[in-house]
């Protein structure tokens, strides 16, 4: 392997490796303050460069968005895959509220969501990309955990783990944008618990919920 070499893919990973910082401090950013109040200048000096150097990975604050909502549904699966292997029903319903909770803990974040969800709209939008991938996989995946606690008799044999999987999806999401726009007045987690609570009621054995 030549110098050059070397000197190319070590400028790459240092790319990469600033370019995840950048995601990371905009991501907490936006959190805190909101995307519309958060000027890009105050990003780039998280991160120690130049509102250019910035715009150098990011051609865009629309851009610098995608990938912070792109981050966080990354954060969010990996934060399911740490649920127990053979976690029951009751767990991961419960597990629904968890995250909610963790949801509210970033609010700025919630907002981000509402944002692009409505531009994903447009199939012709990168957010479009993101969000149907996203659907996919986060129902794919509930619905996966779902079928575990069928097979250990957690849940019910005759539920159907993939309509209540995107179920439970479609009602945390869209509670997220009943939240937004009462201005937070919605209790976020009251409301998903109570949701939760039903479903138990319906898939799990016992009948009782959470």
């Amino acid at each position: 392997m030549t110098s050059s070499t070397r000197g190319r893919r070590g400028s790459y990973s240092v790319g990469i490796a600033r370019r995840q910082k950048i995601v990371e401090a905009a991501a907490q950013r936006f959190a805190q303050e909101g995307y519309h109040r958060t000027a890009l200048n105050r990003i780039a000096d998280d991160v120690g460069i130049t509102e250019g150097g910035l715009l150098h990975h990011f051609r865009s604050k629309k851009h610098l968005l995608l990938a912070v909502m792109e981050h966080r549904f990354t954060t969010e699966a990996q934060w399911w895959e740490r649920l127990p292997a053979r976690a029951t029903g009751r767990d991961i319903l419960r597990a629904m509220v968890a995250a909610t909770e963790r949801h509210l803990a970033e609010p700025g974040l919630i907002e981000l969501f509402v944002l692009t969800s409505a531009e994903a709209a447009d199939p012709d939008s990168a957010a479009h990309a993101l969000f149907t991938d996203r659907y996919r996989r986060a129902v794919d995946a509930l619905a996966q955990l779902l079928r575990t606690a069928q097979d250990d008799g957690t849940l019910r044999e005759d539920t159907d783990c993939h309509v209540v999987a995107r179920e439970c999806i479609a009602v945390s999401d869209g509670l997220q944008l009943q939240w937004v726009i009462s201005g937070g007045a919605l209790d976020l987690t009251g409301a998903v618990r109570t949701h939760a609570d039903r479903i138990a009621r319906t898939v799990l054995p016992d009948g009782e919920g959470l």
